[in-house]
């Protein structure tokens, strides 16, 4: 099914992700146009990128904050989509959370992960729930921190997110929610990423560092 806008810029940042990035990549529904943010890949994740057609920048300040902030700025099309590049969600999600957008029923449209056996570490679980649970006290109906969302890229960088490492997509609904935003969930499958192991959520260390990021954007 063909997003229903026409065209939407997928921001995919990237660390080492030259394994899952072809399928990923191939996977976008017709109407997305890729932007991969290399965010100082050592093992060719840009190269690849380039040879399946996908628009490549550089972002060599680390972060998730930074790489997705760098490919906003790169985007032309009125809907954007931030997606991870590790494969563990399916980018055919993108099509309804477009329609979401598109039609005027949210201003977010954020994907609500729903884990297949194995796909998701009890650690990384019980710290989204928390924080999950702190945003819908602050009125943010939501029950997973956005890890894939589609919205309008002028109102995007109009929230003036500032975080550049994990707690942007936090400090991202904290902002939505201040401003008035309707922000809506849609279901996501989500699966083990396609190759290699994640950076937050593939060890404890992992999840205790993007939690500290987060607990910096909630104590603000």
């Amino acid at each position: 099914m063909d997003i229903p806008s026409g065209v939407v810029d997928v921001i995919l940042p990237c660390l080492d992700e030259s394994g899952s990035l072809p399928g990923v990549l191939s996977a976008l529904p017709p109407g997305c146009r890729a932007i991969v943010v290399d965010n100082g890949s050592t093992d060719g994740s840009a190269e690849v990128a380039a040879a399946a057609g996908a628009k490549v920048v550089s972002e060599p300040r680390r972060g998730y904050g930074a790489a997705v902030h760098t490919g906003l700025e790169h985007a032309t099309s009125d809907l954007v989509a931030v997606l991870d590049a590790d494969g563990s969600l399916d980018p055919a999600a993108l099509t309804a959370l477009a329609g979401v957008v598109e039609r005027g029923e949210a201003d977010l449209a954020a994907g609500r992960r729903r884990p297949v056996p194995g796909a998701w570490p009890w650690h990384a679980r019980a710290a989204n729930a928390v924080l999950s649970a702190l945003l819908r006290l602050q009125g943010v109906p939501v029950h997973d921190i956005a890890p894939v969302r589609v919205a309008r890229r002028e109102a995007l960088l109009g929230l003036g997110v500032t975080d550049r490492a994990s707690g942007y997509p936090l400090e991202l609904l904290i902002r939505a929610g201040r401003a008035g935003w309707v922000v809506r969930e849609c279901d996501v499958v989500y699966r083990p990423r396609s190759a290699g192991r994640s950076k937050v959520s593939g060890s404890v260390r992992g999840t205790v560092g993007a939690v500290r990021d987060m607990a910096r954007v909630l104590l603000g």
